[in-house]
């Protein structure tokens, strides 16, 4: 039985009935990271901590959404300073490229976006936490340059999309991955894959995300990363169990499960 964790799941996003089927459905996962979305989003990541031995949560506010206020930002900082105990790790965070491809945000806001992200850093520098990232294409060198500045080593970018020159910086300052099952299909993940070290690499599901190719129509379960592991063995010419056990030890070092 191969041997995975899923790096980034948004557990709180599913329904009560689907959290039950999934949790009973997942034999060869020893850990879930799921990551936030806001306040609420927190707390009930938090419930689940309680509820379930593999659950364990990183708490933050995903950048795909308006602003919060400043008595909502006080108050979710608020939160996680009297929860630091259980919070593996800061995420989600980062900058919307979303929504500003879909003109949704100003420049001023934009501004308003990175000094929230850099808040997001200073937490994770004070507190000796990783910092879970949402930041693709050409916010991420934004993202590095935050990083940089706050020394941070413990970086992972979900999903990461970006060019050669921010892949080699990340690389150099030994950023970490992850892979969604979209590697089965998508050759801009694929490329990804081939180019980035397997040691600087984990998997995820994002969930409940969809996925397109074999899992279109399907409900996101934690079981699609087989499906995602096979794809990266063929790319890296590693068996299964080798590829497998390497990012099984990534995310164990990388989360300290």
């Amino acid at each position: 039985m191969l041997k995975m964790i899923d790096a980034h799941i948004h557990l709180d996003h599913y329904k009560d009935d689907e959290i039950s089927q999934l949790m009973e459905t997942i034999p060869q996962i020893e850990n879930l990271i799921s990551v936030s979305y806001d306040l609420e989003s927190c707390k009930r990541n938090h419930g689940f901590t309680g509820k379930y031995q593999k659950v364990r949560a990183a708490f933050g506010y995903h950048p795909e959404q308006p602003l919060p206020t400043g008595e909502q930002q006080n108050e979710l900082f608020s939160w996680m300073n009297d929860h630091i105990d259980v919070m593996i790790a800061i995420g989600e965070v980062g900058l919307p490229y979303y929504l500003r491809k879909k003109q949704k945000v100003t420049t001023c806001q934009y501004e308003q976006y990175i000094k929230l992200l850099e808040a997001f850093v200073q937490k994770a520098s004070t507190y000796g936490k990783p910092i879970v990232l949402h930041a693709v294409h050409e916010d991420a060198p934004i993202v590095c340059d935050l990083l940089e500045k706050y020394s941070i080593k413990k970086a992972h970018f979900h999903w990461f999309k970006g060019d050669n020159k921010t892949i080699k910086r990340m690389e150099k300052n030994r950023y970490y991955i992850s892979v969604t099952p979209d590697v089965v299909y998508e050759e801009e993940i694929q490329r990804l894959v081939q180019r980035y070290p397997l040691e600087q690499m984990m998997i995820e599901t994002d969930g409940p995300w969809p996925f397109e190719g074999p899992f279109w129509g399907t409900m996101t379960h934690p079981n699609m990363m087989i499906e995602s592991i096979k794809a990266i063995s063929k790319i890296k010419k590693l068996s299964e169990e080798e590829v497998s056990e390497r990012l099984w030890k990534n995310t164990r070092l990388f989360y300290q499960l």
